[in-house]
């Protein structure tokens, strides 16, 4: 293993402000470690590493390296986020190979704090479905190649399991964060809406997406949170602050009909005996879930992607994404999507939190779907493959509540070590309590942060 390789960003960063290495050494060792291992892995869509090593010399050269959180620190930027000087492709033959002018703001922010950008992550096309493959690849898990690094952040989740970064920027809007961290083993939080700058397509599905942190371990993704949100301190305060949390266990799904899979549910069981010895009040309690909540989801997926295929050659287009947009056409028109959704569910939720501080359900309701090339296959094959393994996450996109998705070991049963995951959801404001609880759990219950070891 390189020096610098598998290291947090946390250490790198605190490596590089005190000259013990070089920002140039740092990023050379990741765009080695890219080299090795991409053509197995397929994160990439483009590893700009002229770019990367250019920008790692005129970090060196700065007069205020000793202050930037993120010193040197190597960062994946998913490709539907703009990169000065780079084309936006979003995982479509459709969309214009022209370089964006100006950097989005969460990169322009990630580059001030001292990272250094070094390739932009595969998607699925526009980021509608849950599986990482376009005409740019397919996204495979570092931890079984055969199977989908999950959608929409694949890219970005794959490259920090695979330590090709240490951290990486996402964004979510129906689980596009936390479904591909939960397949690859790593940390993604889904901040709340208005924490951290969002200004995804249109209009963001309706305001469900959101920006958001990638990272192995909370320390990291505490740290990326921060300078995405602009928190005056970095670090800033964390954490439980040694008060018991009322914590709720829920296992029902948002979808009635699809449970989840056994040892998905024993790990949120397991998850809330962690909690109870570090002296949280643990109780089951399932989640409040109207019938309507999936069709108010599904309506703003349907007309956010019709929304930003607007513009675009339709033949371009896959069928899947095709067909997607077309519905989406058809909601629009029929005025589905309502913001009293939105308002109805979250004043269940604030019933429900009066009672809790924060909840844990299962990321995932199934282990990851194989590694398809699944965009060529049919629409209706896609959206019943993503409904199947990955119901969960969407509920905290239409309330614009924080969630995260944490390692919780590793699927009885496979040959590989398959990542299992749980999901912590807290009220608006609650991402620093969501990252306060993943670092005891991280002590409690350790995982293995990167697979630096693919397998065969």
């Amino acid at each position: 293993m390189a020096d610098w390789v598998g290291r947090t960003a946390v250490e790198i960063a605190e490596a590089v402000r005190r000259r013990e290495v070089t920002p140039r050494q740092v990023v050379a060792e990741h765009l080695g470690r890219i080299e090795r291992v991409e053509p197995r892995v397929g994160a990439f869509r483009k590893v700009l590493a002229e770019p990367a090593l250019a920008a790692a010399d005129a970090l060196a050269d700065r007069d205020d390296l000793a202050a930037l959180p993120l010193a040197g620190v190597p960062v994946a930027v998913k490709d539907n986020l703009p990169v000065a000087g780079e084309a936006t492709r979003n995982g479509s033959a459709a969309t214009s190979d022209a370089p964006a002018t100006a950097d989005h703001e969460t990169v322009r922010r990630l580059r001030a704090a001292g990272a250094v950008v070094v390739g932009l992550t595969n998607v699925p096309e526009l980021c509608v479905f849950g599986t990482t493959d376009s005409v740019f690849g397919t996204t495979r898990s570092p931890w079984d190649l055969s199977r989908s690094a999950g959608g929409s952040s694949g890219g970005s989740a794959a490259a920090v399991a695979a330590a090709m970064v240490p951290i990486a920027l996402g964004n979510d809007g129906m689980g596009s964060i936390r479904i591909p961290s939960a397949n690859c083993g790593v940390l993604g939080l889904k901040p709340g809406h208005g924490s951290v700058p969002a200004d995804l397509g249109h209009d963001g599905w309706s305001g469900m997406s959101e920006n958001g942190p990638i990272a192995t371990c909370a320390a990291d993704a505490r740290l990326m949170l921060a300078v995405l949100a602009g928190f005056d301190d970095p670090i800033g305060e964390v954490g439980t602050e040694g008060r018991p949390l009322r914590i709720a266990l829920s296992v029902n799904c948002p979808t009635p009909g699809i449970p989840a899979a056994p040892q998905l549910a024993a790990a949120v069981r397991d998850t809330g005996r962690h909690l109870a010895g570090a002296g949280h009040r643990v109780a089951r309690a399932e989640a409040p879930y109207p019938w309507w909540l999936g069709a108010a989801s599904v309506g703003r997926w349907l007309a956010g992607t019709a929304a930003d295929a607007r513009g675009l050659h339709p033949q371009l287009l896959a069928p899947r994404t095709r067909r997607h947009a077309a519905l989406g056409r058809a909601v629009t028109r029929a005025g589905l999507v309502r913001r009293s959704q939105r308002t109805a569910w979250q004043r269940r939720l604030e019933e429900f939190f009066a009672r809790y501080d924060v909840l844990v359900t299962p990321t995932l309701a199934q282990p990851a779907p194989p590694a398809h090339r699944w965009h060529t296959r049919g629409w209706t094959g896609n959206v019943l493959s993503n409904a199947r393994y990955a119901p969960f996450s969407h509920p905290w996109n239409l309330a614009g509540w924080p969630a995260l998705a944490l390692p919780a070991g590793q699927h009885p049963g496979f040959a590989e070590s398959l990542p299992m995951s749980v999901q912590l959801v807290a009220p608006p404001g609650g991402e620093r309590l969501l990252l306060g609880l993943a670092e005891e759990l991280e002590e409690r219950r350790p995982w293995p942060r990167t697979a630096l070891d693919l397998p065969r």
